[in-house]
């Protein structure tokens, strides 16, 4: 028989308690996949997917094996090399979990944050960054918490965030310059979180936070009065925040394009004095001055 071929003996295992929804022989993986035996043995061999359950000698693949060959197979459609998702499969497995991610644990309070995350698979990553899915550029991700990993998906934090990001790589941003920069917001959202929580601690809140006897816990009223204190200052700090960077950003705007104006009035002007409109450009940046003088000599010559 060749390596290739599917045993016709052999069917996909029915499914078990406890055990993946379907489990494949080889040459069934393969199959199922669209890649020859061979492939999926090199595949095996350079370690882009798992390895297969045991018994005894015999090799049992599931559908997280399958998600995995079909990944591969859209990446190296999309121009990714191998050795390149050998990075990024590396890169996936250490990834952060999703529950760790979106904090899923039961809080005290409601979530301050309104975004919504939104489930990916690394061929639908790849087609919002294209080349810019690198290993490194996943690997920050995860770190900054964009993505984290459920089972063989990604799941973003955030669909503004996601969109946003998408347009800046489309109009020509590196991916790695746009992490970067949200990087360096974070760091600020952080510091403004900041702000307004002291505010709250220190002048709203502080007759139940920092009372003494830190180890009673607030009671169920107090938690109430807390969560409906916050809420109400939910659209006030987003409002402040909103404001006052639309107004730094138009003070930023007007001062980057005055400085520019400024700079390429200089560097035509410079240009014109070393052309033959030197003289044009002295008398333009002379104004009136210039013309008096002017009118001056002329009287001067006109004189008995």
């Amino acid at each position: 028989m060749a390596a290739n071929e599917i045993p016709q003996d052999e069917p996909a295992r029915p499914p078990e308690s406890g055990r993946p929804a379907r489990e494949f022989r080889m040459a069934e993986l393969a199959a199922e996949a669209g890649v020859t035996v061979r492939t999926l043995r090199f595949y095996r061999e350079r370690k882009l997917i798992p390895p297969p359950r045991r018994e005894g000698r015999i090799a049992w693949y599931n559908d997280h094996h399958l998600a995995r060959l079909r990944t591969i197979g859209a990446l190296l459609e999309r121009g990714h090399t191998l050795g390149g998702i050998a990075e990024l499969l590396s890169a996936f497995d250490a990834g952060r979990d999703v529950g760790e991610l979106l904090g899923l644990q039961t809080p005290l309070l409601p979530p301050w944050s309104e975004e919504t995350p939104v489930r990916l698979t690394p061929e639908q990553l790849a087609d919002h960054f294209s080349q810019d899915v690198t290993a490194e550029n996943l690997t920050a991700s995860l770190d900054l918490g964009y993505l984290a990993v459920d089972g063989d998906e990604f799941v973003h934090i955030s669909r503004r965030l996601l969109d946003a990001s998408t347009e800046l790589v489309h109009r020509g941003i590196p991916l790695a310059a746009v992490l970067e920069a949200g990087r360096t917001v974070r760091a600020h959202a952080d510091a403004l979180a900041g702000v307004f929580t002291t505010l709250i601690r220190t002048h709203l809140l502080a007759d139940i936070l920092e009372r003494p006897g830190t180890a009673d816990l607030p009671g169920p009223q107090e938690v109430d009065h807390i969560a409906r204190t916050i809420e109400k200052l939910r659209p006030l700090s987003k409002g402040v925040v909103e404001a006052e960077l639309s107004m730094a950003m138009d003070r930023r705007v007007r001062t980057e394009l005055e400085t520019w104006l400024r700079e390429h009035g200089d560097r035509d002007c410079q240009e014109e004095r070393d052309g033959q409109e030197g003289r044009d450009c002295r008398e333009g940046r002379d104004g009136q001055g210039g013309r008096g003088r002017q009118g001056g000599n002329e009287g001067s010559a006109d004189a008995p």
